[in-house]
């Protein structure tokens, strides 16, 4: 026997570390059951004079704890309580040998696996009746998409109501037969909802327009002067003059059903004025129009 042999720890100098980490493991596991103390006591003093036994009771006692229990650091929990020594080397052989419940290291998923383990535990939660959302989960992805002055027209839309929009074209006799649109969607929003950069109404319609909170309505609002207003902006005027004949359309511009809830659900703007706010209209396909041309 080799001096490093002779200086190791007797077999039956290990057993109360590994003792304590067993008897532990055992009393958080439904598997084994009050009446397995005995049986396990007599394994113990097995494993006291037996490494044989003592690589066999660790075996045993991992696949319990991870089979219950989802541990995985019982081999750690085992060198921190025992010396090193034949008890320690036992354990951890063993515990080289019994499988992981984790999952082995897979090949990543392609775009079409994801998008399909995705949909299955969407449908999963959908069955789930206990599971419960406050608000939709795109409202988080749509704020980070979101200017502050799209911001400040969801506020206008929400507490003002639609608002009035109108697109010039070629009129006269030739615009019977084809009418050319000259300029789209001028409005008065940039103004009334304060922004700051008021040259970009139409780029920021049109996000509001590709995140599904607004729509644009063929129909006309029922107050004619607040497009009067509109058709003596300098912008208009200047549109009509363009041509010989011109003709204005007019139009109107509304929050969609999403849109009023994600001004709800993520703006605050229903603790206002009680809760009592403008009634936009829910799109048509029939009515339905383009958002402004950039």
């Amino acid at each position: 026997m080799s001096s490093d042999r002779r200086n190791d720890p007797p077999v039956a100098d290990t057993v109360p570390g590994l003792a304590r980490v067993a008897l532990s493991s055992l009393w958080h596991t439904t598997e084994w059951a009050v009446g397995s103390y005995a049986k396990a006591g007599l394994r113990l003093a097995q494993a006291a004079t037996s490494v044989d036994a003592a690589t066999k009771l660790a075996d045993d006692v991992q696949h319990v704890v991870r089979d219950a229990l989802g541990l995985n650091d019982l081999e750690e929990r085992v060198k921190d309580a025992v010396p090193d020594g034949p008890m320690t080397d036992a354990v951890a052989s063993a515990m080289s040998r019994v499988p992981s419940r984790r999952s082995p290291a897979s090949e990543p998923e392609s775009p079409d696996d994801q998008l399909l383990r995705r949909g299955e535990e969407l449908m999963k939660r959908s069955r789930d009746v206990y599971d419960h959302e406050d608000a939709h989960p795109a409202y988080s992805r749509i704020l980070d998409e979101l200017a502050p002055d799209e911001a400040r027209i969801l506020r206008l839309l929400f507490e003002d109501g639609p608002q009035p929009a109108v697109d010039v074209r070629t009129g006269g006799p030739i615009g019977l037969v084809s009418s050319e649109l000259i300029a789209p969607g001028l409005s008065m929003i940039g103004a009334r909802a304060g922004l700051r950069y008021v040259d970009r109404v139409p780029a920021y319609l049109n996000n509001l327009y590709r995140v599904g909170m607004v729509w644009f309505s063929r129909e006309t609002l029922h107050d004619s002067h607040r497009y009067q207003v509109i058709e003596a902006q300098p912008d208009v005027l200047a549109a009509a003059k363009s041509v010989r004949f011109a003709k204005i359309i007019r139009r109107s511009i509304h929050l969609t059903p999403f849109g009023e809830d994600f001004c709800k659900a993520s703006l605050g703007l229903h603790a206002r004025a009680g809760g009592v706010f403008p009634v936009h209209q829910s799109p048509k396909d029939e009515e339905s129009g383009s958002p402004p041309a950039l």
